[in-house]
């Protein structure tokens, strides 16, 4: 600790559109009230000009400049595996990393995704019907939010995605893990919401530079939970939409504050306060 108060622990995030992001407040926030000279910056592909083939160069120049870590959002939670040297059992489980630690010239990935998505799940949805969910989206954030509804009880996943081969893909590597479970890529999403208690969204569509609702809008029924992955806005317009019809909703914000516990965690080897940085993030969205 001594080393971080003469030295500032550098950490950063790597994604596309990320520039509205509150997870830098949150872990410099964090980093002072526990004494740490904090710096994180947002290496925002969008602004960069830069692709996830880029990873490569990004990876290196976080290294040579002394980052302690990286967080990793859409759209590079699965690319980023093949540039690192070792990964966590979560992170090789899911096909995912949301977290690299940066640590004696290796790097190695995390996932801190699932269990931020099932701690909020926990706290806002506590009574939640698990009998049957649909998930939309089958990439970085889906693979941990199909995995955290899982561990916490889901019977039935749906999993349907723009490309279908993902939903089969993702579908056929959980059922492996949870063989109890009833888990499948979804052709029909009509019938399936017919059938379904709740909806898992985990796609961009929503965020300020994808707007709008990520299925028809008669799909949503009263009796449907809806658990939200975007947290900027807040207010998406599928959670607006639900709250409209009557469901009980669980918005982004839990997932962003928990990952970040997570991954505050791992970059400096210090205990976060989980409830201040909680209160902080209500501080931030209001």
């Amino acid at each position: 600790m001594t080393e971080t108060l003469v030295r500032p622990l550098k950490a950063g995030l790597i994604g596309a559109g990320i520039q509205a992001s509150l997870t830098p407040a949150m872990h410099v926030a964090e980093g002072a009230a526990q004494g740490l000279r904090y710096q994180y910056e947002l290496i925002d592909l969008l602004e960069l000009e830069a692709t996830q083939d880029d990873l490569p160069r990004l990876l290196a120049d976080a290294e040579q400049d002394g980052f302690a870590g990286l967080n990793i959002t859409h759209p590079c939670k699965q690319a980023v595996i093949a540039h690192l040297d070792n990964l966590a059992p979560d992170a090789q489980r899911l096909g995912a990393v949301n977290t690299v630690v940066l640590k004696d010239g290796r790097r190695y990935g995390h996932n801190t995704d699932w269990w931020g998505f099932a701690e909020g799940f926990r706290r806002g949805l506590p009574d939640a019907d698990l009998s049957f969910a649909v998930q939309l989206g089958a990439g970085g954030a889906g693979v941990a939010t199909a995995y955290a509804a899982l561990s916490l009880g889901l019977k039935s996943l749906m999993v349907f995605d723009r490309e279908p081969e993902r939903a089969e893909s993702l579908a056929s590597m959980l059922s492996r893990f949870f063989p109890e479970a009833e888990i499948a890529a979804g052709t029909d999403l009509p019938a399936a919401m017919r059938l379904a208690s709740g909806l898992i969204h985990a796609t961009p569509t929503g965020m300020a530079k994808y707007p709008g609702l990520p299925l028809d809008r008669d799909l949503i029924d009263p009796r449907h939970w809806v658990a939200e992955i975007v947290y900027f806005p807040l207010e998406t317009a599928l959670l607006a939409e639900a709250r409209r019809r009557g469901c009980r909703t669980l918005d982004g914000g839990g997932m962003a504050v928990f990952q970040a516990v997570g991954a505050f965690r791992l970059f400096t080897g210090l205990e976060p306060d989980a409830a201040r940085m909680l209160n902080h993030f209500k501080t931030m969205t209001g």
